[in-house]
């Protein structure tokens, strides 16, 4: 797959019986692997346990359903929050910044904002973890990068700068090519804890 990480906003009608789901109520949430990415399914319990498949999925888990609720419009932010910038990233789908894209993810995972739902490891080695927003339900797939804790720092630093606005993506893809950021880590030994990458803080 040449994606290296993937965006899905939660359904608000299930996937089988195409019947809204309920406020509150258990929802069967799970994605499918396919050619051109992933494909997700929420639906009510029942209608998982009782669906024909033929496919086997990505990730699979159980959750709460949470009808959206409509927030009063805010005044725009001069500056972007780690969410936002998140969001954005995996939108460009650049390679150069997966370092970041990740660290944002865990950054977001302490913050109790995203969940870990899975964590699963391709035929390449590489690690792709499943991460869902607590409030909206939207799942992303982030790639894993391994990174080393002599790399850390400075990835930390690129995240806080274009957290501040100091830097933008451009300066910052460029950084990452000169860095040979695709280069495979031979030690993974070095490889920090998700918990270490998390350190990671914005002003």
């Amino acid at each position: 797959m040449s994606q290296e990480w993937n965006i899905r906003s939660r359904g608000h009608i299930c996937s089988f019986c195409q019947k809204p789901l309920v406020d509150r109520a258990p929802v069967v949430s799970a994605l499918k692997e396919t050619a051109g990415g992933y494909e997700r399914f929420d639906c009510h319990p029942e209608c998982w346990k009782t669906a024909e498949r033929d496919w086997t999925p990505f990730s699979q888990w159980d959750g709460v359903y949470f009808a959206p609720v409509k927030e009063e419009k805010k005044e725009p932010l001069k500056k972007e929050d780690a969410g936002e910038l998140l969001r954005k990233l995996v939108t460009l789908d650049d390679p150069a910044m997966k370092n970041v894209v990740y660290v944002l993810a865990v950054m977001l995972e302490r913050s109790k904002i995203l969940v870990e739902r899975d964590a699963r490891e391709q035929e390449d080695g590489t690690i792709r973890r499943v991460y869902e927003d607590r409030k909206n339900g939207d799942t992303f797939v982030i790639l894993d990068p391994r990174l080393r804790l002599e790399n850390l720092g400075e990835v930390q630093q690129q995240v806080v700068a274009l957290l501040s606005g100091t830097k933008t993506l451009g300066e910052v893809a460029k950084e990452e090519e000169g860095d040979g950021g695709d280069a495979p880590k031979e030690d993974a030994t070095e490889t920090p804890a998700p918990d270490e990458a998390a350190d990671a803080k914005a002003d």
